[in-house]
């Protein structure tokens, strides 16, 4: 059933009075209104929502304010924060901090002659240059130039010797002087018997190159004096004293001498040779006191650090001899020898070393020999004397990823350096673990030194490279120093001076200012100083080793020459 569209407009219209319980039919008006409600506008058409303010107030001789309150009392008393805020602002303006942007001052006349480059607003106005036109030929481009324009027979063989930039590009010719045949006189006799010009397109490629290639732009060159690049160093005669020349040699090892030692004191120098001989000079005059035949080849010597402990430590093939030498007044000796006695021979308390490490009684040279299981290349002391550690080549006690190469105590502390042939590694001995790792960036670790303060070490490879690590600042290297072209046998640091030295196979030694500050705000001071050349090669080896005197900035070598020499400043 369909309904009439009338009933449904009048369906719509009414509505239900709960009140008056009665249906009321809305007019057309009404339902406007509501429509308006809805949409959140005014129920009236003829309101204006948007009309102009009245100020229904009379503001003329008005005598008293709307609010008759008191000021408040924070008008009157200065903010603290703000003057906080004040305080803060000054302290940044004083420290730098905040900076202000100064009028810049515009320059009323400048050199109108003067160099582009110096002068930045006029590059600010022509940042294109156009091509340069190509010059129009004159009068000795001509097919018959005047005889001034000509040139002789001398001046064209002078132009053949330039260099091809400064050659001529054009050279004028005529026919009666530059030809002898009359045929090829005649032949420019005329306009029409000129031939076509030979480099045209040559020139013409040069030209588009010209155009198409090079830039128009123009270019502003800095003058920058390649010395002033340069790192402002000091000069040498201010970071004296240095060893830089030879004073004395020490000659007697009839093979090449592999170690040398310096006893604390600084009077006694021992020394380890191929030829399997052990030997203790007077520093001052060479004289050599005391020889010990060991009977192979002697790869290390180390005195103990205690100047009350004249004790000698010496490696040779898979044996560490603890060697008296005799020096010392009567009650030193007397103690040495009571040390150095064991009794009877005895292996190592713990079963798990026996097989790696026993001591034994040497009854040949009344000593101690430690016999390992492979040979020891060094031997290394502890700054207090009462211990002492050995290499070898493959040590399977410690976890190392890699062969062990060089070993040193920190000097004030009890930290121990292992260096592998890759990188160092540093251990906590009270605690027995690894606390950092040093990154030498090298292809194989030669040799390891460790700075008197013990913050700094230094680390020589076979590539003759040096690296210096700052331990404090980062665990890669702070320097890079290449010096030596072949491998670097030793490095070395000076007890009391800023020096520290390397030597090599090339039969060098470099001596090098190394100063660390006391301030850890400011940098090592690293400066190279001097190349000690003396000893000579042999069978490819140079200098062997180095080591510094105790006091004295002294600088001993030892090389594969059979020689041992000091280098005094």
């Amino acid at each position: 059933m369909l309904l009439d569209n009338s009933f449904i407009v009048i369906f719509r219209r009414k509505i239900y009075d709960e009140y008056n319980d009665e249906e009321v039919e809305l007019t057309k008006k009404e339902i406007k209104q509501i429509g308006r409600l809805l949409k959140g506008k005014a129920p009236h058409a003829e309101f204006d929502p948007y009309a102009p303010y009245v100020d229904w107030f009379k503001w003329d001789d008005a005598k008293h304010p709307l609010s008759n309150a008191p000021e408040p009392k924070r008008r009157f008393i200065p903010s603290k924060w703000e003057s906080k805020k004040v305080v803060e602002y000054v302290r940044a303006i004083r420290k730098g901090l905040i900076k202000f942007d100064q009028p810049k001052e515009e320059p009323r006349f400048y050199s109108l002659w003067g160099d582009d480059s110096s002068s930045a607003d006029r590059t600010k106005h022509l940042a294109y240059i156009p091509p340069p036109k190509p010059k129009l030929p004159g009068h000795e481009e001509s097919y018959n130039p005047s005889l001034e324009y000509i040139p002789t027979q001398e001046e064209i063989t002078s132009y053949q010797m330039m260099y091809e930039e400064d050659r001529p590009k054009f050279i004028p010719k005529r026919s009666n002087i530059l030809f002898n045949n009359p045929v090829d006189m005649l032949r420019f006799t005329s306009f029409r018997s000129i031939p076509a010009y030979e480099n045209a397109i040559k020139d013409s490629f040069e030209r588009c190159l010209d155009l198409y290639l090079c830039p128009r732009v123009r270019k502003k060159r800095i003058n920058i004096d390649p010395e002033t690049l340069k790192p402002k160093l000091p000069n040498k005669k201010d970071l004296r004293p240095y060893p830089f020349a030879c004073y004395l040699e020490y000659k007697g090892h009839e093979g090449a001498v592999l170690s040398i030692s310096v006893e604390p004191s600084g009077q006694w120098i021992a020394s380890g040779s191929k030829d399997g001989t052990v030997r203790v000079w007077e520093v001052e005059t060479g004289r050599c006191l005391r020889v010990w035949e060991i009977g192979e080849a002697v790869q290390h010597v180390a005195w103990n650090p205690l100047p009350a402990r004249p004790i000698l430590a010496v490696s040779a093939g898979a044996d560490v001899l603890i060697l008296n030498t005799g020096f010392g007044d009567e009650e030193e000796k007397k103690e040495i020898k009571k040390l150095l006695h064991i009794g009877t021979p005895t292996s190592t308390d713990s079963d798990d070393m026996s097989s790696y490490l026993s001591w034994l009684q040497d009854e040949k040279y009344d000593c101690i020999r430690l016999r390992h299981y492979r040979t020891v290349s060094s031997v290394v002391w502890h700054r207090k004397g009462d211990y002492l550690s050995t290499l070898m080549p493959a040590d399977i006690l410690l976890p190392l990823h890699g062969l062990p190469v060089s070993l040193a105590f920190h000097p004030t502390r009890s930290i121990f350096f292992v260096a592998t042939k890759k990188n160092v590694r540093v251990y906590d001995m009270l605690k027995q673990k690894l606390i950092k790792k040093l990154e030498t960036q090298l292809r194989e670790v030669s040799s390891i030194a460790v700075h008197p303060a013990g913050d700094n070490v230094i680390v020589g490879s076979k590539e003759g490279k040096l690296r210096w690590f700052d331990m404090d600042l980062s665990s890669k290297p702070y320097q890079n120093l290449d010096c030596h072209r072949k491998d670097i046998t030793n490095v070395a640091f000076h007890r009391s001076y800023p020096l520290f030295a390397s030597c090599s196979d090339d039969g060098t030694a470099y001596v090098f200012h190394g100063m660390v500050y006391a301030d850890l705000n400011e940098n090592p001071r690293i400066v190279p100083l001097e190349i000690l050349r003396g000893h000579t090669s042999s069978d490819g080896r140079g200098v062997l080793d180095c080591t510094f005197h105790p006091r004295q900035p002294w600088l001993f070598t030892a090389g594969a020459d059979t020689t041992i020499k000091l280098y005094c400043h």
